[in-house]
């Protein structure tokens, strides 16, 4: 077997440092390899730019992401003093979320040619091996760690290794090509009868402890402790022959099978048996892997969204008579543990069909058994009933503070147990990863009986303490006679463009998105853009459903609960006009130009560049546009290091103000309108805490 496919994550907490160093270092540099040499199956250039998943890039931004993700993530951590290529690591940074499966995203990029990202990936791979090698390492390796940083860029790619290759499962055929590294299994056959199995109840315990020795995301750590009934499961995953029953018996044109999100997906995407499996002329199945048509393998486990799932379920449930269902989390942990399966990095060889030791597809459903049941774990992911949430003692990782927050709205399914190419991270016990319910991956599922009611945890309220602040802040009343700020600043904006057109704004440094809505009264369209995913997200949930609720600290462990919504507000009418982007304000893609006002508001000392910010943002307003800058000038070396601010300081010794340093900056293409005025605000950390700032307002023309 290729060593590429039979690699194992890093364990971090033992070992001497210079041989883990080695080891690291080996890991990364087959994790590089393989995910270019995944790509190597596309057959054209071409096939890097077709939009195989409307829901997703084209290919070509991922072969860039996976090594952007590398630098834009030490540069966070500050590790890395500077970019590689700031133009691609804005271009490939953020993905697109597969928000609802009717949101056809056509939007136009510039995408480089492969050759040019190539080269760059191999300017990536150098910085990464230089670091690897020179980095101080002690272990055990704890998720403050530069090396932390770097396993979360190897992790990443893995995970990327998955999504890839099932877009590239959707190409046109003739776009891709079969090769060696990525042979299939050749075995099939009529598929086994499936049966309950009695899987006893007891206790399962999920999270880690931040001493586990493996590296492991977010979402992973924390304490959940639950006692699961005993229940009876399928002895199989769902074969491609059972679900076949399902379509043959009209499954896919009954709504009474589906949920009200399943029906409603059906019918857009007029679906009328799996995504993989094709119709021939003739009647006849064949099933797409990732690069081949094949005779449809009837005893391969089906591979589904979780609609088709659930709809599968209720149509077997009504013709048996028996409270069948997918597995929750905990249902699926409860028979994986009493199957004692080691976790990945301690066993000689894969267990299953995954970690790529076996397959480049799936294979048989009866071909591994686990005890009594087979593919517990392997082959592909298996959908489960629970939406993902946090356990209790969660914490964001503030390298990546997207990971899961984005994920915990009820709408994004776990799936458990890994598939053929679920490799590192993904191939562990702990390894919790969720999609929308109409996404694909390589995922089937497998059925339980049980009476037990499926419980989704859903906590709907915001309750971290700095996002509920800012909430309050943007949308809670005022305190001590202090006007709402974003109120205030949109006010001053909108004033000076009367008598002038008010085309399109940007609020940089949006947060929340107050005064995003309250400039879209004067102005026909307003984009938000913020660097933190926790904010940005907030913001367009807002926009989307029109409130939002949060938990605000009153005192020590004490909360109260609010909602706001945006119609009492006034701004219901025009949050149509409004959209939110996650951006960096110092490296913004340059499809946010042409505006006629850019707001700045309490952000440039908090930029890690604030000099850059400015020197850059002549380019994203039309002549005459206007620039407002509102800050406390608050400099802190957590954000701005000391020689990246504008003012503050004494140089020459004499008094240097931001004042100052602003003018130096911007008055060479900016002509400063009136004079600096202050508009004060209040946050409120607690019942009896608040912060109480004055934010000075400039205002800067751009000259023709």
């Amino acid at each position: 077997m290729d060593p590429l496919r039979s690699t194992k994550t890093i364990i971090l907490n033992e070992g001497e440092p210079e041989a883990k160093r080695a080891e690291i270092l080996d890991y990364f540099r087959k994790t590089f390899e393989i995910d270019e040499r995944l790509y190597d199956t596309l057959r054209t250039p071409e096939a890097f730019y077709l939009r195989a998943e409307p829901l997703r890039h084209p290919l070509i931004f991922y072969f860039g992401h996976t090594a952007t993700f590398f630098i834009n993530k030490l540069v966070i951590a500050k590790i890395l003093p500077r970019r590689i290529n700031p133009r691609f690591e804005s271009m490939f940074a953020v993905g697109v979320d597969e928000m609802s499966w009717d949101d056809l995203n056509e939007a136009h990029y510039d995408w480089p040619t492969p050759e040019q990202v190539l080269a760059y990936r191999h300017e990536v791979r150098s910085a990464l091996e230089k670091l690897i090698l020179t980095l101080p390492l002690k272990l055990p390796i704890h998720w403050n760690d530069p090396f932390w940083a770097i396993m979360m860029g190897i992790e990443h790619q893995r995970i990327h290794l998955e999504t890839s290759s099932v877009i590239i499962r959707q190409l046109p055929l003739d776009q891709v090509q079969a090769l060696p590294l990525w042979e299939i299994c050749h075995d099939s056959g009529l598929p086994p009868v499936n049966e309950l199995l009695p899987v006893p109840g007891g206790t399962v315990r999920l999270g880690k402890e931040r001493t586990h020795p493996l590296y492991g995301w977010d979402n992973e750590y924390g304490r959940h402790e639950v006692e699961v009934p005993e229940f009876a499961a399928s002895r199989f995953l769902v074969s491609n022959g059972e679900f076949r029953e399902f379509v043959d018996a009209g499954g896919y044109g009954e709504e009474q099978w589906w949920t009200e999100e399943g029906w409603n997906w059906r019918s857009f995407k007029e679906a009328q048996f799996p995504l993989f499996w094709l119709k021939g002329a003739d009647g006849s199945f064949c099933l797409r892997t990732m690069a081949e048509l094949i005779p449809m393998p009837w005893n391969w486990p089906v591979e589904v969204n979780c609609l088709e799932a659930k709809a599968f379920c209720a149509w077997k449930a009504a013709g048996t008579g028996r409270p069948l269902r997918l597995p929750t989390e905990e249902e699926y942990h409860r028979f994986r543990d009493l199957a004692q399966i080691p976790d990945q990095p301690w066993w000689s060889e894969s267990p299953g069909n995954i970690n790529l030791e076996r397959f480049a597809s799936s294979c048989p459903v009866d071909r591994f058994p686990f005890g009594d049941f087979y593919d517990v774990i392997g082959n592909v992911w298996q959908w489960t009933e629970s939406p993902i949430y946090p356990f209790d003692g969660f914490e964001i990782h503030p390298w990546y503070d997207d990971f899961s927050t984005p994920t915990f709205d009820t709408r994004h399914n776990l799936i458990m147990g890994g598939s053929w190419i679920s490799t590192g991270n993904e191939a562990t016990r702990d390894a919790r990863y969720a999609f929308r319910r109409h996404f694909y991956q390589h995922a089937g599922f497998r059925y339980l009986e049980s009476e037990a009611p499926v419980v989704v945890v859903d906590d709907a309220y915001e309750t971290d303490t700095l996002v509920a602040q800012y909430c309050h802040f943007h949308y809670g009343p005022d305190y001590f006679g202090v006007p709402n700020f974003g109120v205030q600043v949109a006010k001053l904006c909108c004033t000076l463009m009367e008598g002038r057109p008010a085309g399109k704004a940007l609020d940089l440094g949006c947060a929340l998105g107050r005064a995003s809505f309250e400039l879209a009264g004067c102005f026909e369209q307003v984009t938000g853009l913020d660097f933190s995913t926790r904010f940005f997200r907030l913001a367009a949930d807002m926009q989307e459903r029109g409130h939002l609720r949060y938990a605000l600290p009153e005192e020590g462990e004490l909360v109260s609960y609010h909602e706001v919504r945006l119609e009492e507000l006034g701004l219901a009418g025009v949050r149509h006009k409004v959209e939110f982007y996650q951006a960096d304000a110092c490296n913004l893609p340059t499809k946010f130009t042409g505006y006629d006002l850019v707001l700045a508001a309490n952000l440039i000392d908090r930029l890690y560049s604030p000099k850059r910010f400015l020197e850059m943002i002549s380019q994203r307003l039309n002549p005459g546009g206007f620039l407002v800058l509102a800050s406390p000038y608050t400099w802190l070396t957590e954000f701005t290091k000391r020689e990246e601010w504008l003012g503050g300081y004494r140089f020459g010794g004499e008094n240097f103000t931001t004042l100052e340093g602003l003018k130096e900056v911007l008055e060479p293409r900016f002509r400063l309108v009136g004079e600096p005025r202050e508009i004060p605000f209040v946050i409120r950390e607690h019942k009896r805490k608040f912060q109480h700032t004055l934010s000075e307002v400039t205002v800067w023309e751009l000259m023709g």
